[in-house]
């Protein structure tokens, strides 16, 4: 059952807002209206047809050649010896390049350079190379083959043509925390509201509680691998069709890999088929190795992953080990809390910087929390290099305080929605996040009564209570968990967006902007910012491929800003087009230019009503620019890395879920029985797309927390430590439908952001996910169901039936 709820009372924009709060007005009320619309999916007929073309669906180009990687066999090594004209002979083989072809910077790195695109080789003159291996999985070399197979064959020869030294591989977080063996420095937030610390206002609380929690990474498992596909152009140009959530990233790599100027270079995206962060920095190796051998070559040439290679290549969601020290009162208040997070990051730094940054930024999750010493710690193990996932961190840092509240009220006996309305944080009071900004709009009191009334909260616990007494083996379980993301890149400059709108003479309407769409709406949104912006029915608008050509200099679609930045700059430069037309109209017809509505493809001026083609058609003649450009940059910004205060959010989104679960106690096999979600996306653009968003957060982050779990080959020193056993849907669980509750309930809350964010929406790519905290939650309460709720369960995340089971066991021993 999914619906929108309108809450009570609803706020009117501020008198002072902008045009964008009052702009249905400009296009002659709602009637009409192209946002708050529940329309399908802009590509949605393309896709269920089959005829919505991805980077490999493009037609080939006659002559392409294809690309295969050559693999480390090791976690970590010296590779001494690399016999590669063993390659070069085998059929189909045409080139056989290494990282020393590139003829500028072998390196991807995003943020600190420190990850070679191919592995690191030095060859001396008489042919023996020196390199080093970071990881098994780690891309050593390239074959070009005039076929796939031919290159995947010779690339599957990997290990017979090096030799290798190999070299103790550290594995875990937590071994590498213990060498002091980080890709970053550590990072800490702290705040004390009496000048005394964390550390003394722990040790004067009336209670005491230590603990550490795992959380574990999670693969993007995106339908659509990497794949990079490039043509030499002219005049030493090159075309890359890259499926990526960052081209301008790309064009940037690309060029500075191959010593050549950005204008050279021109990176394309249509439509990815997911990335989910996957694809925002970690597909820069793949578009450089395609572009490095289409330059050499100078022929069209294709790298596309299989979903083996996909995993053993690429980072994922970043796992965390959380220690924690608790100080709280009889009501469960948190008092003061110091708190170390360490983060695997994998062979480099990547995005890991940035990661822990939200991760500290969003421990503090919905809670006012007044004595805070956070450390974060990036750790280097010899494993794939982490990166973005869904959240960028958040999720790992706000589980914990979660953890910690949920152990407190199990601990006072106290039912855990009670602790944590304790805690929440004050309107006008105990309102200051620990890393200085002010937490505005807390909406999350009147939405939590809403679901915990509308979910029958505490009726259910009540029967789930009386269920568990007289069920020995079956346990139910139920929770109640709060969610406030921030809502912004913390980097101020990577948050602004621009866009190009053309209106052509017969009235169509082609929109290009810097965003990229992975199947998330983004374009659905933006072509019907457009046309409300026009007064024109939403099939008249067009949205173009994402190009570096036409865009430059945009910002990852990553964030959850897609909408937030792309929309606003789209709509600027609608914006323009209809006040030129406005004055225009006004011109002939007389009447004021700000009286002129444009409406149902219908222009409205001095009495006259034109159709909007019509209008256009004479503007023309007029010689009326029909074009324009628009540009957005997200005020009020600013963050300090150093002391890791500052503003980083434009605004925060809220929301919350009731989830409830059956646990057999005997095989540690459960079930979701029921999910009660209501999420705030401000003003919805498209509540259609806004209800999936929600649905699929939800569930992957289910999977996150419960089935989704990665396993290493540990460093036992043969040669298959490091490998990740778990490379495959064989092996690795992903949510199906079959995992969806037979009574699933999403509502959205539908209060106007307070914020000027576009037609006072909010972002809802990222902050649904962490209402599958409620169903970890929920397990967690069934499993301590065990034991009459005397024990705190030892259960870490992925909560997977062997975790579970262990869990139990240990309930019923220390019972």
């Amino acid at each position: 059952m999914t619906e929108t709820v309108d809450p009570a009372p609803r706020r009117a924009p501020p008198a002072d807002a902008p045009a964008d709060a009052v702009s249905r007005d400009a296009v002659g009320s709602s009637a009409g209206a192209q946002i708050g619309v529940p329309r399908a999916h802009e590509s949605a007929h393309l896709h269920v047809a089959g005829e919505a073309p991805y980077t490999d669906d493009l037609p080939e180009v006659v002559g392409t050649l294809h690309i295969a990687l050559g693999l480390s066999p090791v976690a970590h090594g010296r590779l001494i010896g690399l016999a590669l004209d063993r390659l070069r002979s085998l059929p189909g083989v045409v080139a056989v390049l290494t990282g020393a072809d590139f003829p500028g910077a072998n390196d991807c790195g995003a943020i600190v350079h420190d990850e070679p695109i191919l592995a690191t080789i030095a060859f001396d003159d008489d042919g023996t190379c020196v390199g080093e291996l970071r990881y098994r999985g780690q891309p050593v070399f390239a074959v070009v083959a005039d076929t796939r197979d031919a290159a995947r064959r010779a690339a599957a020869r990997a290990q017979d043509v090096m030799a290798i030294e190999p070299l103790p591989a550290v594995l875990s977080m937590q071994e590498a925390h213990a060498m002091s063996q980080y890709v970053l420095p550590p990072m800490h937030l702290t705040r004390s509201v009496s000048g005394n610390g964390a550390c003394a206002a722990i040790a004067a609380a009336p209670h005491r509680l230590r603990g550490a929690f795992d959380v574990g990474g999670q693969e993007q498992f995106y339908l659509e691998g990497q794949i990079s596909y490039a043509l030499p152009t002219e005049d030493d140009g090159l075309l890359v069709h890259c499926s990526t959530q960052h081209p301008s990233e790309m064009q940037h790599v690309v060029a500075t890999a191959l010593k050549l100027s950005s204008h050279q270079v021109r990176i394309e995206c249509r439509r990815m088929g997911g990335g989910f962060g996957g694809k925002e920095s970690q597909s820069a190796a793949f578009a450089c190795i395609a572009a490095l051998a289409a330059r050499r070559l100078k022929r069209p040439v294709k790298l596309r992953l299989d979903r083996d290679d996909d995993f053993m290549i690429t980072g994922r969601r970043h796992g965390f080990h959380i220690d924690y020290d608790v100080g709280h009162d009889d009501d469960g208040r948190v008092l003061g809390v110091e708190v170390t997070l360490l983060a695997n990051a994998g062979h480099s730094a990547d995005l890991s910087g940035p990661v822990m940054t939200r991760a500290l930024c969003h421990f503090d999750n919905a809670y006012w929390l007044p004595e805070v010493a956070l450390r974060g710690h990036c750790c280097r193990t010899n494993t794939q290099s982490n990166t973005a996932f869904r959240g960028f961190g958040g999720p790992q840092g706000a589980i914990a305080i979660e953890i910690i509240l949920d152990s407190i009220a199990r601990r006072l006996g106290k039912d855990a929605l009670e602790v944590r309305r304790a805690n929440f944080y004050g309107v006008g009071e105990r309102d200051t996040a620990p890393y200085g900004q002010t937490v505005d709009g807390f909406i999350l009191p009147p939405l939590t009564d809403r679901l915990e009334l509308g979910s029958d909260y505490f009726a259910r616990r009540a029967d789930i209570a009386q269920f568990n007494a007289h069920s020995p083996v079956l346990k139910r379980g139920l929770a109640l968990t709060p969610v406030k993301f921030g809502i912004a890149f913390n980097v101020a400059h990577l948050n602004q967006a621009g866009a190009l709108v053309h209106v052509y003479t017969d009235g169509s309407v082609l929109v290009n902007h810097g965003g990229t769409e992975m199947g998330q709406g983004l374009n659905t949104k933006v072509a019907q910012v457009v046309a409300h912006e026009l007064g024109i029915g939403f099939d008249r608008v067009r949205v173009s491929a994402t190009d570096t050509h036409k865009v430059a200099n945009t910002s990852a679609t990553a964030a959850s800003t897609g909408s937030d930045l792309n929309g606003k700059a789209a709509q600027h430069a609608a914006r323009q087009i209809r006040d030129r037309l406005a004055a225009f109209a006004s011109g002939l017809h007389g009447g004021d230019a700000a009286q002129v509505r444009f409406a149902n493809d219908a222009v409205r001026v001095g009495g006259v009503t034109l159709p909007f083609a019509e209008l256009i058609a004479q503007a023309y003649l007029g010689r009326v620019p029909l074009w324009s450009d628009g540009h957005y940059a997200t005020p009020g910004l600013h963050w300090d890395r150093e002391t890791m205060q500052g503003h980083p959010f434009q605004y925060y989104a809220y929301g919350a879920a009731v989830s409830e679960v059956v646990v057999d106690t005997l095989t540690g096999e459960w079930r979701l029985l029921r999910a009660d979600l209501l999420h705030d996306v401000g003003t919805s653009l498209n509540p259609a797309i806004d209800l999936g968003q929600i649905e699929g957060g939800f569930i992957q982050g289910l999977g996150w927390l419960t089935t989704e779990e990665l396993v290493w080959q540990p460093a036992d020193g043969s040669m298959q430590a490091g490998r990740l056993m778990t490379h495959a849907p064989s092996t690795y669980k992903i949510p199906t439908a079959n995992d969806c509750p037979p009574v699933f309930n999403v509502q959205l809350y539908g209060e106007p952001n307070g914020h000027d964010s576009i037609h006072r929406s909010k972002a809802v790519g990222e902050p649904p996910l962490l209402l599958s905290f409620s169903v970890f939650f929920a397990i967690r309460d069934a499993v301590s169901a065990a034991g009459d709720h005397r024990i705190d369960p030892l259960l870490s995340a992925p909560a997977t039936p062997e975790a579970i089971l262990r869990a139990v066991m240990a309930v019923h021993r220390a019972c």
